[in-house]
């Protein structure tokens, strides 16, 4: 597996931001086997950043690496979706056990 290199922007210490850093380490934590590293910028501190990168709304977290580069937008709280736009899972559909 290759090693998963995130950078999730957020505004702030609010309650929508501190949703999506828990909810991003629990995702890794559960399904990456710590093959990730996350870079977390407020955007608060460092605009530049986040003009650079066109960040238009938070929490953002766009994945680096492995490519394809990936944005998603939102508190990350939606598992099976973020799985499935970091390119984790490839499909939704639950999986038959017969």
């Amino acid at each position: 597996m290759s090693k998963f290199q995130l950078k999730l922007y957020i505004t702030g210490k609010t309650p929508r931001s501190e949703n999506a850093i828990r909810n991003l380490r629990q995702i890794c934590e559960e399904n990456l086997d710590k093959q990730y590293e996350i870079e977390i910028i407020d955007i608060l501190e460092h605009p530049q950043l986040a003009e650079d990168e066109r960040i238009l709304a938070t929490p953002t977290l766009i994945k680096i690496l492995p490519p394809p580069l990936r944005r998603l937008i939102g508190d990350l709280s939606e598992t099976e979706k973020v799985l499935l736009g970091l390119d984790i899972r490839q499909d939704l559909s639950p999986v038959n056990p017969n």
